[in-house]
């Protein structure tokens, strides 16, 4: 199973994540799934049309997916993947 991480600076949105595994056999299931742990997470993750938000990053297995938009990027059974606030300021 795959295995999701987040960044810490979710956590102050959403104080109950933590690294979880996951049975979702795409980016859309896995984040639904987590929606369903972590509600609201979704609409943070995604906008209205479904494509990554600016302010998030996925990364699997070290590299950072390529479609933000249709979240095709494909993975392993043993894949870790993160989900990353970016962060911005000066």
């Amino acid at each position: 199973m795959p295995e999701i991480k987040f960044t810490h600076a979710l956590k102050r949105f959403f104080p109950q994540l933590k690294e979880t595994k996951t049975n979702g056999s795409s980016l859309s299931e896995i984040i639904t799934e987590m929606n369903s742990k972590f509600p609201g997470l979704r609409n943070y993750v995604l906008d209205d049309q479904g494509s990554l938000r600016k302010h998030v990053n996925i990364f699997i297995d070290g590299k950072v997916i390529e479609d933000r938009a249709g979240l095709s990027d494909s993975f392993n059974k043993d894949s870790e993947i993160y989900i990353i606030q970016a962060l911005s300021g000066g």
